[in-house]
C-alpha cells in the first residue's frame, strides 16, 4: 500500500480556496482546480516506489491483478479527482467507445498533431464520469423537456429568441432540442453575441430560475454556450448526493467541490461557455438529444458499511465508507487495484494516517484494513 503524493491542476475556473481548506494548507491566491489520483500520463500521482504509471508498468498483474489486466489492458482503468470549481466549466459531452475509437483512428489517419488545439480525440476510450458533492454543487446535466425550455426563453421577452421558442414547439422533443442548438451554435457570431447579452440582462432582471444563466454570461459575456444552457436541467447536488454523465449527454459544473472519477481519457467535446475550439459538426454526431431527468444518485448500502453509488459502466466502482468512532476495523481487501481517499476526520489504512484530502493506492490482493472516524472514498475496477 503505497501513499500517494497528488498533482493539483492549476485551471483558471479552479476556486482558490475549496481545496486548499480541505487539505488544511494555506491558499496560493491561485486556482486550484483539480487534484488527480491515479496514473494518467498528464499527472500520474507519486509513490515510494516511482509514479505509480511506473510502478504498474513495471508489473501490471501484481499492482492491478490479473482479471483487471484481462478486462482492461496493463493500466489503470479510471482516474480519481478532487474537483473545485470555482467558475463554471465548459459545456461538453464524451463520445462512447465506438466514436471514440472511430474519432481517434480519423484524427490519426489525417496526421492531426496530439496537442493540437483543434484535435477532439486524444485516445481511443470513451469516457463516463461520476461526480460526488462533497459541499452544495450546482450543475447542467442532460436536457430539459423542450416545452420548459421554451418557456424559460420565452418569458426573456427577447425578440431574436422568438425562433427558438418557436421550434422547441414545434417539433418532436429529439428533433426540436437538435434544430436548437444547431441553431445557436452555428448563429452568427456577432448577433449570437447581441442576444446572449439581452437574455443575461433579462435573466439578471428574472432572478430565481434564470439567475445561473445571468452567472453564466457574466464570465462567458457573449458565449453562444449560454443559451445552449438553458436547455439543460439545472442540478443542485447536496453532500453525498452524485450524477453520474454517460456518453452524449451534455453537462457543465458550476459551482462546489466533490469527488470525480472517470474513465481514464481525454476525450471531450465542447459545446460552449470556452474559448477552446467547437467542432460543431461532430458534436452535433456524438450529443445525444433525449429530454430527460438528471437522475441524480445516493448511495446504495452494500455489505460491512460500505455505500455504493451504482452506475452501468464497468472501468470504475465508487463507494463510501462512514466510519464511526469506536467501530472494528474493516477489511476492505479485494482482487483489484483501490485508491482510498479521506475526505473528513482522520482514518488509519494499513500502516498510513489519513487526513482530509490524503489517499493510498492499493494493489490487487494486498491487505486493506480501514478504522479510525471519517468519511473514506474507494475507488475500483468492476471485475
Amino acid at each position: 500500500m503505497d501513499r500517494l503524493d497528488n498533482t493539483i491542476r492549476p485551471y483558471a475556473w479552479g476556486s482558490p480556496t475549496a481545496i486548499p481548506h480541505l487539505l488544511g494548507t494555506e491558499p496560493s491566491g491561485q486556482p486550484q482546480a483539480e487534484m488527480w489520483m491515479g496514473a494518467h500520463p498528464g499527472a500520474p500521482s507519486r509513490t515510494p516506489r516511482g509514479t505509480l504509471a511506473e510502478v504498474i508498468e513495471a508489473a501490471p498483474e501484481r499492482e492491478l491483478g490479473a482479471g483487471t489486466v484481462a478486462r482492461f489492458g496493463p493500466r489503470l482503468p479510471f482516474l480519481l479527482k478532487i474537483l473545485a470549481a470555482g467558475a463554471p466549466l465548459s459545456l461538453q459531452v464524451h463520445p462512447n467507445l465506438q466514436q471514440a475509437q472511430e474519432g481517434y483512428a480519423d484524427e490519426e489517419r489525417r496526421g492531426i498533431p496530439a496537442d493540437a488545439p483543434h484535435r477532439n480525440y486524444k485516445d481511443a476510450n470513451h469516457k463516463p464520469e461520476l461526480i460526488c458533492a462533497l459541499t452544495e454543487f450546482d450543475g447542467l446535466c442532460g436536457f430539459r423537456a423542450p416545452a420548459e425550455a421554451a418557456d424559460l426563453l420565452a418569458v426573456l421577452a427577447v425578440d431574436s429568441l422568438k425562433p427558438y421558442v418557436d421550434l422547441l414547439h414545434a417539433h418532436p422533443e429529439e428533433t426540436a432540442l437538435r434544430e436548437v442548438l444547431t441553431a445557436i451554435l452555428t448563429a452568427d457570431r456577432e448577433e449570437i453575441a447581441h442576444t446572449v447579452h439581452e437574455a443575461a440582462a433579462a435573466c439578471a432582471r428574472l432572478g430565481g430560475d434564470h439567475a445561473p444563466y445571468a452567472a453564466l454570461a457574466h464570465h462567458y459575456p457573449g458565449d453562444p454556450g449560454v443559451l445552449a444552457a438553458i436547455l439543460l436541467n439545472h442540478v443542485r447536488l447536496q453532500p453525498g448526493e452524485a450524477l453520474f454523465l454517460g456518453a452524449g449527454i451534455p453537462h457543465a459544473y458550476l459551482d462546489g467541490l466533490g469527488v470525480e472519477i472517470m474513465a481514464n481519457s481525454d476525450n471531450v467535446l465542447r459545446c460552449g461557455l470556452t474559448p477552446k475550439h467547437v467542432d460543431v459538426p461532430e458534436l452535433l454526431r456524438v450529443v445525444r438529444f433525449e429530454p430527460g431527468d438528471p437522475g441524480v444518485l445516493r448511495p446504495e448500502a452494500g455489505s460491512d458499511g460500505e455505500e455504493v453509488y451504482e452506475t452501468p459502466v464497468d472501468e470504475f466502482r465508487l463507494s463510501r465508507y462512514v466510519l464511526a468512532e469506536g467501530a472494528a476495523a474493516r477489511d476492505l481487501t479485494l482482487a483489484a487495484p483501490q485508491i482510498l481517499l479521506c475526505t473528513a476526520g482522520s482514518v488509519r489504512a494499513g500502516a498510513h494516517d489519513l487526513a482530509p484530502g490524503r489517499s493510498v493506492f492499493v494493489p490487487a490482493g494486498e491487505k486493506a484494513e480501514v478504522s479510525g472516524t471519517g468519511t473514506l472514498f474507494r475507488a475500483t475496477v468492476v471485475v
